[in-house]
């Protein structure tokens, strides 16, 4: 069996989500549905197998460091792959950006407390700006979320191996 580095269990792992995304997209899957949190158990699964084979591997050295090193090798790959597409899932669908502008625009008229032209300035800010956003996000909760699930996965071979 060939011996996946943690670059490329990444990049399966990035394949995987993407498939998984798009099967959600293409099946008409509400976004409040929990089904969506499976892309972030797959990417929690990634990582995990990134840093648990490391464990097992000859070149481990038993360091935090040295674990947490092939957990991020994993979930930098995802954190591009991921991030790349999701420019290009909102680039490609900018409904995307005109509905969330339009329950922005219906959020700022509940509030009765902005003109009429303060409210299309506003609408047309978060519109442009929605990409750019979403992007961000989307770099920095991958981030996030890739170094915790890689400290805890580390912390939990470690205290096992004591």
């Amino acid at each position: 069996m060939p011996k996946f580095t943690p670059l490329i269990k990444g990049l399966i792992t990035a394949a995987i989500m993407i498939v998984v995304s798009l099967g959600f997209y293409f099946s008409k899957l509400s976004g409040d549905s929990y089904l969506q949190y499976l892309v972030y158990v797959l990417y929690a699964a990634g990582i995990a197998w990134a840093v648990i084979d490391y464990g097992r591997s000859s070149e481990c050295t038993g360091k935090f460091v040295d674990y947490f090193s092939a957990g991020f090798k994993c979930f930098i790959v995802v954190t591009l792959f991921m991030v790349v597409f999701t420019f290009i899932m909102f680039k490609m669908h900018p409904e995307y950006a005109t509905e969330a502008a339009n329950q922005y625009r219906i959020s700022l008229q509940n509030e009765k407390t902005h003109t009429p032209a303060e409210i299309e300035e506003k609408v047309a800010i978060v519109k442009k700006q929605f990409v750019t956003y979403y992007v961000s996000t989307a770099i920095f909760g991958y981030l996030i979320f890739g170094a915790i699930v890689t400290a805890v996965t580390t912390g939990i071979l470690l205290t096992r191996r004591k």
